[in-house]
């Protein structure tokens, strides 16, 4: 990893970085800069690895992600709207490969995907007031994963990264609600968050550079 992916060993080292050094006495404000870099170094991965207009344009939803990231930790709902665009950028990679109409079992789950975060969005939080707010943002939400599911991308890596992401937004919607207090959301949503930007992006990445070979921006002997 170090000579053929050092940005994918570099994010890795900023995600437990930023995990480990919360439990110190580390100032917030040296804390969310290394937050960001593990998801930016994904994006910087996603962006040299292959020379196609759907790996840069998942280069750059990562990078807002990674702002939305650094955002959140300031203001909840400033980091929310930064990660509404990721979700449609995120959209607008996947639909493009998508595997066509669903049938059976996968058609379920497309819809479940797409209806239960909203859901749960809206009746999880205590405070009536945000609920529109958390349900709308979780329409954007479902919306990336739902089209993650329908995509040609491997599901394995891909849709469940989609839906690890899925799994860390609602903890945090939960601590809004029922697991106000919980020291549940403040140990895996950071975890269970990075692992499914890390899974999408190999997921993304590995799949294109083998479909289009003759894109690949880094070219070795063996992948």
């Amino acid at each position: 990893m170090v000579d053929k992916r050092p940005f994918l060993l570099f994010s890795v080292i900023a995600a437990l970085a930023f995990f480990y050094l919360q439990a110190t006495d580390l100032p917030g404000l040296y804390l969310i800069p290394i937050k960001g870099f593990a998801v930016g170094f994904l994006a910087v991965y996603a962006y040299l690895r292959h020379n196609s207009a759907d790996a840069h344009r998942l280069a750059l939803a990562l990078l807002v992600a990674a702002l939305a990231d650094m955002a959140i930790e300031i203001d909840l709902r400033v980091g929310a709207a930064v990660f509404f665009v990721f979700h449609m950028l995120a959209v607008s990679v996947f639909m493009k490969h998508s595997r066509g109409k669903l049938h059976g079992g996968d058609q379920a789950a497309f819809l479940a995907i797409l209806i239960l975060p909203p859901l749960l969005g809206y009746f999880l939080p205590y405070d009536r007031m945000i609920a529109w707010a958390v349900a709308i943002y979780a329409v954007a939400l479902s919306l990336m994963a739902a089209s993650a599911w329908m995509s040609d991308f491997p599901r394995m890596r891909v849709a469940a990264g989609a839906l690890l992401f899925v799994l860390s937004d609602l903890l945090i919607f939960a601590e809004l609600g029922p697991l106000s207090g919980s020291a549940v959301p403040e140990y895996l949503v950071w975890p269970i968050y990075y692992l499914g930007q890390f899974l999408i992006t190999i997921g993304v990445i590995t799949t294109l550079r083998k479909r289009n070979p003759e894109l690949r921006m880094v070219h070795n002997r063996q992948d």
